[in-house]
């Protein structure tokens, strides 16, 4: 009876640990992206997330490849390039993010992993199984 009390106890305990770690606020805090050339700060504004640009290992580049000549000469570094995440109990949706390497903003959605050290970033035009995945990892 003992054993099977501490089993339950020791699962209710887990589950709890795992739940707090995987709310709405998960997804908050400094990720490195897939290609290691990028961090990217993760912020709640309102009931939103966004994410820009904090680090680069090219100081100093441009949003050269953005369609929109009068946006080319802007610094990345502080460049808001995820917006309007919300929260869905399991993912953060109907957002966007924008690829300042090809200069195509995407539909997103964003998933944390491995025990929120893992975001998943899958970004696609009009539906999720026709896009990309790229991984960051928590920095």
């Amino acid at each position: 009876m003992k054993t099977t009390l501490l089993l339950l106890l020791s699962t209710f305990i887990l589950q709890a640990n795992s739940l707090a770690n995987s709310g709405p606020d998960a997804i908050v805090g400094e990720w490195l992206s897939q290609e290691k050339d990028g961090k990217i700060s993760i912020y709640k504004q309102g009931d939103k997330f966004y994410g820009k640009i904090s680090w680069g290992k090219t100081p100093g580049r441009k949003d050269t490849n953005n369609p929109d000549a009068k946006l080319k000469n802007r610094d990345l570094i502080g460049l808001v390039i995820l917006h309007d995440f919300k929260y869905t109990g399991s993912a953060w949706e109907d957002g966007k993010i924008y690829d300042p390497k090809s200069g195509k903003t995407y539909d997103c959605i964003l998933k944390v992993k491995d025990n929120n050290k893992v975001l998943e970033i899958r970004g696609y035009v009009g539906v999720p199984m026709f896009g990309r995945t790229a991984t960051w990892t928590r920095s």
